[in-house]
């Protein structure tokens, strides 16, 4: 059972009409999803050389392991089956068709002078900015796009219904340039969010990431939880019993911020109100002072 994302991407592939490489597909995958797609199949981050989808090559390790896509360490291909299932039911074949014929021709540096051109934001992080011959304008619209640093302080973060590069993204807007991971068990059944994959794309994008699981509530103790009544009897008991024993953590995170840095606490639950760490957050500032007033997104 394909998801439509995943059958996006064998469709791109079979219209592009050979194998790609890394750089290539991940590009004309960003155009498509950019500017053809309504609600686009994929969200992308500023990375080493433009856009990029850590979900995309989610997708494609588990259509490799479906027999779709070769195991192909230099780029993307279908395989026969791959073909075969795409060819059965093509995702926006029309649209695909188009936009691979109107990018035919267009590949290494210079589809991604383009896509620079087109969307400056998503260069902002590239490591061959430098190496590109991009015009004055060009350049100074991907200067203007990066976002401003920030003040040192503390912001909150709950993932839940973001996409890792939304998530991503909501930090990089926010000037974050540390991530405190205050989950008891740092695992998600959510793609992106376990310890070791959103360690891994923090650190691509230049935040550091750091886990406090003394920080966390066992999942035990949020069981049940039905009103908003239970949340607070519950933030009530952590804020007495757990966070009075845990100065070192707090005093951990405090530390980051005299360094200068812009943090954000994260855990799951969108709403600070239903997260613990909007209790980490007040914590801070009644230790630190008017500095650590929290941000939540």
């Amino acid at each position: 059972m394909l998801f439509e994302r995943q059958r996006l991407l064998l469709t791109l592939l079979d219209a592009a009409g050979a194998a790609v490489s890394h750089t290539d597909f991940q590009k004309l995958l960003f155009l498509y999803a950019r500017e053809c797609e309504a609600t686009p199949s994929y969200e992308f981050v500023p990375y080493k050389f433009g856009g990029f989808s850590f979900t995309s090559y989610a997708d494609k390790r588990k259509l490799i392991e479906s027999g779709l896509l070769a195991n192909d360490d230099q780029g993307w291909q279908l395989t026969d089956a791959g073909r075969e299932a795409v060819r059965d039911r093509p995702a926006s074949p029309l649209q695909v068709t188009e936009f691979c014929r109107r990018h035919d021709g267009l590949r290494g540096t210079a589809l991604i002078a383009e896509a620079y051109r087109r969307h400056p934001y998503y260069a902002t992080r590239s490591e061959i900015l430098d190496t590109l011959a991009l015009e004055p304008e060009a350049l100074a619209r991907i200067a203007a796009a990066r976002p401003s640093s920030q003040p040192a302080g503390v912001a909150t973060i709950g993932y839940e219904g973001r996409s890792l590069e939304a998530y991503l993204n909501e930090l990089l807007h926010a000037g974050v340039t540390s991530l405190f991971d205050v989950r008891r068990n740092p695992l998600s059944r959510k793609y992106g969010f376990s310890k070791s994959t959103l360690s891994k794309a923090c650190d691509g994008v230049g935040i550091h990431y750091s886990h406090v699981p003394e920080l966390g509530i066992a999942s035990e103790d949020r069981r049940g939880l039905a009103t908003q009544a239970d949340y607070d009897a519950l933030f009530a008991t952590y804020e007495r019993e757990t966070l009075p024993l845990q100065t070192r953590a707090l005093a951990r995170i405090g530390e980051a911020v005299t360094r200068g840095e812009r943090v954000a606490l994260t855990c799951y639950e969108r709403a600070p109100e239903q997260c613990h760490r909007h209790c980490v957050a007040e914590a801070l500032e009644l230790e630190f002072g008017h500095t650590y007033a929290p941000q939540h997104f």
